[in-house]
């Protein structure tokens, strides 16, 4: 599975590495890769309220669209030669920004179609959300001293429910109006990919103790 996904990545970066250079040429430069990563949150807040209101397709379709900026922000900085700790951390905390957001407008949905006692599978998705990004980023906290850089971020990368995979989802739930469904099934995903993740960087740190 994690090489599918591993090959789907590579394909969608090809695309955007494309689109990047367009968009440079097109600007002539003065377009940064932080400014995407920003355009790209800001538009996370209608999505948001879409998916409060139940415009379910209008929702998903922008999430595609916006979803896409997670790419392009990235292959934009390699081409300007812009990539810097500071830029990644940007991109890693806006993503965590923008799940947030995501999950706020579809607990209000939930609300909205008369079954709040449903909202727990939004704030358990949203948790188990964050909880892949944490255990992935105090992993590499953990062994940054123990393993090569180069091998730190393939380690942590393992796990079905990446932060891709997840949008992935939510817009399948969006576009066939089961949000709650694709909500529930990120929650359990999400959690399970958290404590996989948690187990397997034990492990590597207990076999370099």
């Amino acid at each position: 599975m994690n090489e599918f996904l591993d090959t789907i990545r590579r394909v969608v970066r090809g695309i955007m590495g494309e689109v990047a250079i367009g968009l440079n040429t097109l600007t002539g430069g003065r377009i940064t890769p932080n400014s995407i990563t920003i355009t790209s949150l800001v538009m996370h807040i209608p999505i948001a309220l879409l998916i409060a209101l139940q415009s379910y397709a209008s929702a998903a379709m922008l999430l595609v669209i916006f979803g896409l900026f997670d790419t392009l922000d990235g292959e934009l900085a390699r081409l300007q030669r812009k990539s810097s700790s500071s830029g990644m951390l940007l991109d890693a905390t806006t993503d965590r920004m923008k799940e947030v957001l995501l999950y706020t407008g579809a607990a209000n949905a939930i609300v909205a179609v008369g079954r709040p006692y449903m909202t727990i599978w939004a704030v358990l998705a949203c948790g188990g959300s964050l909880l892949v990004s944490y255990v992935k980023a105090k992993g590499e906290t953990a062994v940054a001293a123990k393993i090569p850089a180069t091998e730190i971020n393939k380690l942590f990368q393992d796990g079905l429910m990446r932060f891709e995979v997840r949008m992935f989802i939510l817009v399948l739930g969006l576009l066939s109006g089961r949000v709650i469904l694709a909500v529930m099934f990120i929650a359990i995903t999400a959690w399970a990919t958290a404590f996989g993740r948690l187990i397997r960087i034990m492990n590597r740190l207990e076999s370099r103790a």
